[in-house]
Protein backbone atom coordinates (compact mmCIF):
# COMPACT_ATOMS: atom_id res chain seq x y z
CA UNK A 1 0.00 0.00 0.00
CA UNK A 2 1.45 3.50 -0.77
CA UNK A 3 0.95 6.56 1.22
CA UNK A 4 1.35 10.58 0.29
CA UNK A 5 1.38 13.00 3.27
CA UNK A 6 1.47 15.93 2.04
CA UNK A 7 3.14 18.32 4.61
CA UNK A 8 5.27 16.17 6.84
CA UNK A 9 7.30 17.95 8.25
CA UNK A 10 5.62 20.36 10.17
CA UNK A 11 3.51 19.64 14.07
CA UNK A 12 2.10 16.53 13.17
CA UNK A 13 3.41 15.27 10.28
CA UNK A 14 6.03 13.06 12.22
CA UNK A 15 3.26 10.88 13.78
CA UNK A 16 1.08 10.44 10.54
CA UNK A 17 4.15 9.33 9.17
CA UNK A 18 4.90 7.25 11.56
CA UNK A 19 0.94 6.05 11.97
CA UNK A 20 1.06 5.02 8.63
CA UNK A 21 4.27 3.04 8.58
CA UNK A 22 3.14 0.93 11.39
CA UNK A 23 0.52 0.10 9.22
CA UNK A 24 2.41 -1.49 6.77
CA UNK A 25 1.94 1.65 3.90
CA UNK A 26 5.17 3.06 2.00
CA UNK A 27 4.83 6.44 2.56
CA UNK A 28 6.30 9.21 0.76
CA UNK A 29 6.14 13.05 1.76
CA UNK A 30 5.33 15.84 -1.10
CA UNK A 31 6.62 19.43 0.38
CA UNK A 32 8.77 21.73 -0.55
CA UNK A 33 12.04 20.45 1.00
CA UNK A 34 12.76 23.72 3.21
CA UNK A 35 12.27 22.38 6.67
CA UNK A 36 13.76 18.45 6.36
CA UNK A 37 13.29 16.94 10.13
CA UNK A 38 15.51 14.30 11.20
CA UNK A 39 12.28 12.31 12.64
CA UNK A 40 11.47 11.36 9.20
CA UNK A 41 12.72 7.78 8.33
CA UNK A 42 14.98 7.42 6.19
CA UNK A 43 12.90 4.77 4.05
CA UNK A 44 10.12 7.40 3.40
CA UNK A 45 10.87 8.98 -0.20
CA UNK A 46 10.26 13.06 -0.61
CA UNK A 47 8.90 14.48 -3.24
CA UNK A 48 9.81 18.28 -3.59
CA UNK A 49 7.94 20.72 -5.32
CA UNK A 50 5.02 23.19 -4.28
CA UNK A 51 2.11 22.16 -3.24
CA UNK A 52 0.18 25.48 -3.54
CA UNK A 53 -0.22 25.53 -7.16
CA UNK A 54 -1.74 23.22 -10.23
CA UNK A 55 0.45 23.28 -12.28
CA UNK A 56 3.40 22.79 -9.80
CA UNK A 57 1.51 20.33 -7.84
CA UNK A 58 0.90 18.20 -11.06
CA UNK A 59 4.51 18.47 -11.99
CA UNK A 60 5.37 16.73 -8.40
CA UNK A 61 2.92 14.10 -8.37
CA UNK A 62 2.77 13.22 -12.54
CA UNK A 63 2.03 9.39 -12.96
CA UNK A 64 1.31 8.77 -9.62
CA UNK A 65 -1.31 6.92 -7.92
CA UNK A 66 -2.04 6.48 -4.17
CA UNK A 67 -3.85 4.03 -1.90
CA UNK A 68 -4.23 6.72 0.78
CA UNK A 69 -3.41 10.89 0.66
CA UNK A 70 -3.34 12.80 3.88
CA UNK A 71 -2.70 16.73 3.05
CA UNK A 72 -1.78 19.07 6.01
CA UNK A 73 -0.37 20.99 4.00
CA UNK A 74 -0.38 23.50 1.13
CA UNK A 75 -3.82 24.13 -1.10
CA UNK A 76 -5.67 21.37 -0.16
CA UNK A 77 -8.55 22.45 -2.83
CA UNK A 78 -6.06 22.18 -5.73
CA UNK A 79 -4.66 18.63 -4.36
CA UNK A 80 -8.14 17.26 -4.07
CA UNK A 81 -8.95 18.22 -7.59
CA UNK A 82 -5.31 16.85 -8.68
CA UNK A 83 -5.78 13.98 -6.87
CA UNK A 84 -9.49 12.88 -8.00
CA UNK A 85 -9.23 9.50 -9.46
CA UNK A 86 -6.03 9.26 -8.24
CA UNK A 87 -5.72 8.18 -4.72
CA UNK A 88 -8.19 5.44 -2.81
CA UNK A 89 -8.64 7.83 -0.09
CA UNK A 90 -8.22 11.56 0.50
CA UNK A 91 -8.08 13.04 4.50
CA UNK A 92 -7.44 16.68 4.02
CA UNK A 93 -6.55 18.66 7.24
CA UNK A 94 -8.36 21.83 7.79
CA UNK A 95 -8.59 24.86 10.71
CA UNK A 96 -11.32 25.92 13.35
CA UNK A 97 -11.15 29.37 11.30
CA UNK A 98 -14.08 28.06 9.45
CA UNK A 99 -16.68 28.79 11.51
CA UNK A 100 -18.36 31.70 11.72
CA UNK A 101 -17.35 34.19 14.74
CA UNK A 102 -13.95 32.39 15.37
CA UNK A 103 -12.13 34.95 13.35
CA UNK A 104 -14.36 37.63 13.67
CA UNK A 105 -16.32 37.50 16.73
CA UNK A 106 -18.03 40.54 15.95
CA UNK A 107 -20.19 38.50 13.11
CA UNK A 108 -22.39 36.90 15.97
CA UNK A 109 -25.27 38.23 17.74
CA UNK A 110 -24.18 38.56 20.62
CA UNK A 111 -20.93 38.19 20.00
CA UNK A 112 -18.60 35.63 20.65
CA UNK A 113 -18.42 32.02 20.07
CA UNK A 114 -21.01 29.70 22.03
CA UNK A 115 -19.79 27.15 23.34
CA UNK A 116 -18.67 23.93 22.51
CA UNK A 117 -19.08 24.40 18.82
CA UNK A 118 -20.02 21.25 16.92
CA UNK A 119 -19.31 20.32 13.46
CA UNK A 120 -22.82 21.37 12.35
CA UNK A 121 -22.37 24.84 13.69
CA UNK A 122 -22.51 27.49 10.63
CA UNK A 123 -19.11 28.04 8.76
CA UNK A 124 -18.14 31.34 6.84
CA UNK A 125 -20.48 31.51 3.88
CA UNK A 126 -18.94 34.13 1.35
CA UNK A 127 -15.75 35.64 0.81
CA UNK A 128 -16.95 39.23 1.56
CA UNK A 129 -17.89 38.24 5.02
CA UNK A 130 -14.27 37.10 6.30
CA UNK A 131 -12.11 35.93 3.10
CA UNK A 132 -9.52 33.83 5.20
CA UNK A 133 -12.08 31.60 7.12
CA UNK A 134 -14.26 31.48 3.67
CA UNK A 135 -11.43 29.64 1.98
CA UNK A 136 -11.16 26.96 4.28
CA UNK A 137 -14.64 26.16 4.41
CA UNK A 138 -14.87 26.24 0.27
CA UNK A 139 -11.76 23.55 0.90
CA UNK A 140 -13.76 21.31 3.08
CA UNK A 141 -16.31 21.60 0.37
CA UNK A 142 -14.06 20.47 -2.39
CA UNK A 143 -12.48 17.84 -0.45
CA UNK A 144 -15.84 16.01 0.18
CA UNK A 145 -16.76 17.13 -3.94
CA UNK A 146 -13.75 15.11 -5.61
CA UNK A 147 -13.33 12.21 -2.82
CA UNK A 148 -17.19 11.79 -0.94
CA UNK A 149 -15.59 8.94 0.71
CA UNK A 150 -12.84 11.13 2.18
CA UNK A 151 -12.93 12.94 5.76
CA UNK A 152 -11.86 16.37 6.70
CA UNK A 153 -9.92 17.54 10.17
CA UNK A 154 -10.44 20.78 11.57
CA UNK A 155 -6.99 21.12 13.80
CA UNK A 156 -7.06 23.80 16.81
CA UNK A 157 -4.19 25.36 17.58
CA UNK A 158 -1.10 22.63 17.47
CA UNK A 159 1.40 23.26 20.21
CA UNK A 160 4.52 20.66 19.97
CA UNK A 161 7.86 20.41 18.36
CA UNK A 162 8.26 22.30 14.68
CA UNK A 163 5.34 25.12 15.40
CA UNK A 164 5.76 27.97 13.34
CA UNK A 165 4.33 30.20 15.70
CA UNK A 166 4.93 28.14 19.44
CA UNK A 167 2.58 30.69 21.72
CA UNK A 168 4.34 28.58 24.68
CA UNK A 169 7.94 29.96 24.03
CA UNK A 170 6.83 33.94 24.85
CA UNK A 171 6.68 32.03 28.15
CA UNK A 172 9.38 29.90 28.35
CA UNK A 173 12.21 32.23 27.16
CA UNK A 174 10.20 34.88 29.70
CA UNK A 175 11.17 32.30 31.99
CA UNK A 176 14.46 31.29 31.14
CA UNK A 177 15.62 34.80 30.72
CA UNK A 178 14.69 35.53 34.49
CA UNK A 179 11.14 36.87 34.06
CA UNK A 180 8.92 36.15 37.12
CA UNK A 181 5.82 38.12 36.57
CA UNK A 182 4.33 37.32 32.85
CA UNK A 183 0.82 39.44 32.01
CA UNK A 184 -1.98 37.55 30.42
CA UNK A 185 -5.04 39.00 28.35
CA UNK A 186 -7.92 38.14 29.48
CA UNK A 187 -7.06 37.89 33.07
CA UNK A 188 -5.09 34.31 32.42
CA UNK A 189 -8.86 32.70 32.15
CA UNK A 190 -9.45 32.64 28.44
CA UNK A 191 -10.51 28.74 27.28
CA UNK A 192 -9.58 28.00 23.53
CA UNK A 193 -9.24 24.34 22.42
CA UNK A 194 -5.39 23.03 21.95
CA UNK A 195 -4.42 20.03 20.73
CA UNK A 196 -0.93 18.44 21.26
CA UNK A 197 0.47 17.23 17.96
CA UNK A 198 0.49 13.36 18.98
CA UNK A 199 -2.91 12.98 19.80
CA UNK A 200 -4.00 14.97 16.77
CA UNK A 201 -1.60 12.71 14.47
CA UNK A 202 -3.54 9.95 16.37
CA UNK A 203 -7.04 11.17 15.45
CA UNK A 204 -6.13 11.33 11.86
CA UNK A 205 -5.24 7.67 11.97
CA UNK A 206 -8.04 6.66 13.59
CA UNK A 207 -9.81 8.00 10.32
CA UNK A 208 -7.26 5.54 8.18
CA UNK A 209 -8.36 3.04 10.83
CA UNK A 210 -11.97 3.13 10.24
CA UNK A 211 -12.76 3.96 6.57
CA UNK A 212 -16.09 2.76 6.76
CA UNK A 213 -17.29 5.23 9.81
CA UNK A 214 -14.82 8.29 8.45
CA UNK A 215 -16.46 8.43 4.93
CA UNK A 216 -17.57 11.82 4.01
CA UNK A 217 -17.46 12.94 7.61
CA UNK A 218 -16.04 16.28 9.39
CA UNK A 219 -14.11 16.29 12.60
CA UNK A 220 -13.22 18.60 15.68
CA UNK A 221 -10.53 17.67 17.32
CA UNK A 222 -7.74 18.51 19.94
CA UNK A 223 -7.27 17.11 23.56
CA UNK A 224 -10.02 15.97 25.84
CA UNK A 225 -9.01 18.72 29.02
CA UNK A 226 -8.20 21.90 27.89
CA UNK A 227 -6.47 24.42 30.48
CA UNK A 228 -6.75 28.01 30.97
CA UNK A 229 -3.92 30.15 29.70
CA UNK A 230 -2.77 30.88 33.02
CA UNK A 231 -2.81 27.08 33.72
CA UNK A 232 -0.77 26.16 30.83
CA UNK A 233 1.64 29.08 32.09
CA UNK A 234 1.65 27.57 35.15
CA UNK A 235 2.22 24.43 34.30
CA UNK A 236 5.00 25.50 31.80
CA UNK A 237 6.89 27.38 35.31
CA UNK A 238 6.20 23.87 36.95
CA UNK A 239 8.43 22.25 34.08
CA UNK A 240 11.30 24.54 34.26
CA UNK A 241 10.83 24.75 37.85
CA UNK A 242 10.36 28.26 38.21
CA UNK A 243 7.86 30.12 39.99
CA UNK A 244 5.76 33.00 38.32
CA UNK A 245 2.92 35.34 38.97
CA UNK A 246 0.70 36.18 36.61
CA UNK A 247 -0.59 39.47 35.92
CA UNK A 248 -4.30 39.37 35.30
CA UNK A 249 -5.36 42.32 32.95
CA UNK A 250 -7.68 43.01 30.40
CA UNK A 251 -7.38 42.45 26.63
CA UNK A 252 -7.14 46.02 25.88
CA UNK A 253 -4.10 46.48 28.44
CA UNK A 254 -2.24 43.88 27.91
CA UNK A 255 -0.17 45.49 24.57
CA UNK A 256 1.51 42.89 22.64
CA UNK A 257 1.19 40.14 25.15
CA UNK A 258 -2.52 39.84 22.99
CA UNK A 259 -0.64 37.83 20.59
CA UNK A 260 -1.33 34.85 23.64
CA UNK A 261 -4.93 34.58 22.80
CA UNK A 262 -6.28 33.73 19.99
CA UNK A 263 -9.07 35.92 20.01
CA UNK A 264 -10.09 38.55 21.39
CA UNK A 265 -13.36 37.87 23.01
CA UNK A 266 -14.89 35.10 24.74
CA UNK A 267 -13.79 31.65 24.83
CA UNK A 268 -13.12 29.34 21.37
CA UNK A 269 -14.41 25.44 22.23
CA UNK A 270 -14.84 22.72 19.76
CA UNK A 271 -17.00 20.31 20.56
CA UNK A 272 -15.02 16.77 20.41
CA UNK A 273 -18.32 14.65 20.67
CA UNK A 274 -18.30 12.87 17.04
CA UNK A 275 -14.86 12.22 16.66
CA UNK A 276 -15.48 10.57 20.52
CA UNK A 277 -18.30 8.44 19.63
CA UNK A 278 -17.50 7.52 16.28
CA UNK A 279 -14.24 6.98 16.15
CA UNK A 280 -13.08 5.86 19.38
CA UNK A 281 -10.83 8.94 20.24
CA UNK A 282 -9.14 9.10 23.54
CA UNK A 283 -5.85 11.10 24.31
CA UNK A 284 -2.46 9.24 23.75
CA UNK A 285 -0.65 11.78 26.08
CA UNK A 286 -2.76 14.01 28.51
CA UNK A 287 -2.61 17.58 28.18
CA UNK A 288 -0.09 18.62 31.37
CA UNK A 289 2.50 15.71 30.26
CA UNK A 290 2.11 16.59 26.13
CA UNK A 291 2.82 20.74 27.68
CA UNK A 292 5.63 19.88 29.78
CA UNK A 293 7.55 17.50 26.65
CA UNK A 294 6.66 20.22 24.55
CA UNK A 295 8.67 22.80 26.85
CA UNK A 296 11.78 20.13 27.01
CA UNK A 297 11.61 20.01 22.96
CA UNK A 298 12.00 24.10 22.78
CA UNK A 299 14.24 24.46 25.74
CA UNK A 300 16.77 21.80 24.24
CA UNK A 301 15.56 23.85 20.56
CA UNK A 302 15.65 27.36 21.04
CA UNK A 303 13.95 29.88 18.49
CA UNK A 304 16.98 31.91 17.89
CA UNK A 305 16.15 35.93 19.08
CA UNK A 306 14.66 37.64 16.93
CA UNK A 307 14.04 35.30 14.52
CA UNK A 308 11.76 33.69 12.45
CA UNK A 309 9.95 32.06 14.75
CA UNK A 310 9.79 35.31 17.42
CA UNK A 311 8.90 37.49 14.28
CA UNK A 312 6.15 35.36 13.95
CA UNK A 313 5.02 35.08 17.26
CA UNK A 314 5.51 39.31 17.12
CA UNK A 315 6.17 39.12 20.70
CA UNK A 316 9.20 41.81 21.07
CA UNK A 317 10.09 40.67 24.45
CA UNK A 318 10.01 44.65 25.66
CA UNK A 319 10.63 43.61 29.34
CA UNK A 320 10.85 47.71 30.23
CA UNK A 321 7.61 48.23 28.72
CA UNK A 322 6.05 45.22 30.63
CA UNK A 323 7.96 46.73 33.82
CA UNK A 324 5.41 49.70 33.20
CA UNK A 325 2.51 48.29 32.29
CA UNK A 326 2.84 45.88 35.42
CA UNK A 327 3.46 48.83 37.75
CA UNK A 328 0.25 50.63 36.19
CA UNK A 329 -1.86 47.70 36.82
CA UNK A 330 -0.66 47.41 40.44
CA UNK A 331 -1.43 51.61 40.28
CA UNK A 332 -4.72 51.12 39.01
CA UNK A 333 -5.51 47.88 40.87
CA UNK A 334 -4.96 50.31 43.99
CA UNK A 335 -7.22 52.38 43.34
CA UNK A 336 -9.96 50.29 42.47
CA UNK A 337 -9.73 48.55 45.78
CA UNK A 338 -9.87 52.25 47.36
CA UNK A 339 -12.95 53.26 45.62
CA UNK A 340 -14.74 49.92 45.52
CA UNK A 341 -16.67 49.07 48.47
CA UNK A 342 -16.57 46.19 50.73
CA UNK A 343 -18.74 43.10 50.34
CA UNK A 344 -20.30 41.93 53.40
CA UNK A 345 -19.06 38.65 54.87
CA UNK A 346 -21.56 36.06 54.17
CA UNK A 347 -20.99 33.21 56.97
CA UNK A 348 -23.69 30.35 55.56
CA UNK A 349 -24.94 29.00 52.78
CA UNK A 350 -28.95 29.83 52.12
CA UNK A 351 -30.66 27.14 52.56
CA UNK A 352 -32.12 26.61 55.70
CA UNK A 353 -31.26 23.43 58.16
CA UNK A 354 -33.77 23.20 60.64
CA UNK A 355 -32.81 20.67 63.65
CA UNK A 356 -36.86 19.95 64.76
CA UNK A 357 -39.63 19.31 62.73
CA UNK A 358 -41.94 22.40 61.70
CA UNK A 359 -39.85 24.81 62.56
CA UNK A 360 -40.49 28.08 60.34
CA UNK A 361 -36.41 28.83 60.24
CA UNK A 362 -33.85 27.16 61.22
CA UNK A 363 -31.21 28.23 64.08
CA UNK A 364 -29.85 31.24 62.11
CA UNK A 365 -32.53 32.52 60.63
CA UNK A 366 -33.13 30.80 57.58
Amino acid sequence: MRALVVGGTGPTGPFIVEGLRRRGYKVSIFHRGTHEIPEIPDDVEHIHGDPHFAETIDAALSGRTFDLTVATYGRIRLLAAALAGRTGRFVGIGGYAAYRGWVDPYALDPPGMSSPVPEDAPTVASETEQRFAWLIAQTERAVLQHHPSGTVFRYPYVYGPYQLRPREWSVIRRLLDGRREIILPHYGLSLSTHGWAGNLGHAVMLAVDRPDVAAGRIYNCGDLEQLTLGQIVQVIAGTLGRDVEIVPVPYEAAGTLKSMVLTPLGHQLLDLTRIRTELGYRDVLGVRAALARTVRWYVEHPPAPGGDVEKALGDPFDYAAEDRLIAAYRAGRDLLDAASSKMPEVKWHPYAHPREAGQQRDQKGR
